[in-house]
């Protein structure tokens, strides 16, 4: 679980509600949730297919919840199989692939023991990262839409306010909700934006980065197996994909 996601929400929300204070029950009107809540929602349905609309609530847990390979324990691994390669040969790995978690990893080592040229598999397991590139950026951009959708939403309900209040400005009893609703609005808006849906955005555009720059090691790994490289020389390749202080040999 990505603690920093909901550490983030909580701080977030918990000091705007602390500076509040104890004001709080003002700034709950149920009018004022309707307008930005449901109609950021229907907005969304407008702008994306019902099946990708649905899916927002999986894609947002998987800001909370979320488990990628780190770049070393994958290193880590292709230098363990390039060593079984090359002391049993190339199908040595077929007892391997089954105890293998990675799909992206297994697929490719499948291609491999099955005889597939270099070639193949670089485009094959390319077309793969760019759709999963390509669905991982749907994902972020419908947080990104719904980030842009909320505060417009909150500015037409400040509108709708600012017009019933204007209506009725014979009645002093009206002005006081009419005002609630065009101020808390806006404040809904903003608050579901820039606390929820834009953040969000960028952490799954983040994640999206992770995980292809873990597939393109695994590309780079599987190529080297296929063609025999030496496993030191294909670790210190592989180890160019990381940071300096992420950098661990198996050799030493």
């Amino acid at each position: 679980m990505d603690i920093a996601t909901l550490l983030g929400i909580i701080v977030a929300f918990g000091l705007v509600i602390f500076a509040i204070g104890s004001g709080i029950s003002s700034f709950i009107d149920p009018p004022s949730l309707m307008i930005v809540v449901g109609g950021t929602v229907g907005v969304l349905l407008v702008g994306y297919p019902l099946k990708n609309a649905l899916g927002v609530i999986g894609v947002a847990l998987k800001t909370f919840m979320y488990k990628v390979d780190t770049g070393a324990d994958v290193i880590a691994k292709l230098v363990e199989l390039a060593q079984t390669v090359r002391k049993d040969g190339i199908l040595a790995l077929e007892s391997e692939v089954k105890n293998i978690d990675n799909a992206f990893m297994a697929k490719g080592l499948q291609m491999a023991i099955d005889g597939q040229e270099p070639n193949v598999i670089e485009e094959i397991l390319y077309m793969e990262m760019d759709k999963i590139a390509e669905r991982h950026s749907r994902g972020a951009d419908m947080f990104t839409s719904l980030g842009t959708y909320a505060p417009s939403m909150g500015m037409i309900g400040t509108l709708v306010g600012l017009v019933l209040m204007l209506q009725n400005m014979s009645d002093p009893s009206s002005i006081g909700p009419s005002m609630s609703i065009a101020l808390l609005t806006t404040f809904y808006g903003a608050l579901i934006a820039n606390i929820l849906c834009l953040p969000m955005a960028g952490k799954l555009k983040t994640r999206s980065k992770e995980e292809l720059l873990i597939h393109e090691i695994i590309l780079v790994g599987i190529q080297s197996l296929v063609v025999g490289e030496n496993p030191r020389i294909m670790e210190q390749k592989l180890l160019g994909y990381l940071p300096p202080k992420e950098r661990k040999s198996s050799f030493e």
